[in-house]
C-alpha cells in the first residue's frame, strides 16, 4: 500500500511525543500491506472500524484513533487526522 502522507504522522508524533513508536509500527505494517477489504486490514488490527468511508485504527491502547481513507483498487491510504479517544468521539472530523 501507499501510505499518503506520513508527514501528517510525524506531526502527530511531533505534538505528542508517545505516539512515535506505535504511529510508526502502523506505518511499517501498512505500506508493506496488501489490503483489498476491511477484512484484510482486520487480519492484522483486529480492532479496525469502518466509519462510512474511513477506516479508524486504536493507536496506543486506544488512547488515540487513526483515522484514514483507504481505495483498495489503487492501493492507496490516506492519512487523516490523529485525535484523542475524546477529540474522536466529539466527531468533527467527519465533516
Amino acid at each position: 500500500m501507499h501510505v499518503i502522507s506520513r508527514k501528517r504522522l510525524l506531526e502527530a508524533t511531533a505534538r505528542q511525543d508517545n505516539l512515535s513508536a506505535p504511529l510508526d509500527a502502523w506505518y511499517r505494517i501498512a505500506k508493506r500491506a496488501q489490503w483489498h477489504s476491511l477484512e484484510n486490514v482486520r487480519e492484522v488490527f483486529p480492532s479496525a472500524d469502518g466509519v462510512g468511508k474511513y477506516t479508524v485504527f486504536n493507536i496506543k491502547g486506544n488512547t488515540f484513533r487513526l483515522i484514514v481513507e483507504i481505495n483498495y483498487k489503487t492501493g492507496r491510504i490516506y492519512v487523516r487526522p490523529v485525535l484523542t479517544h475524546a477529540a474522536y468521539d466529539k466527531g468533527g472530523w467527519k465533516s
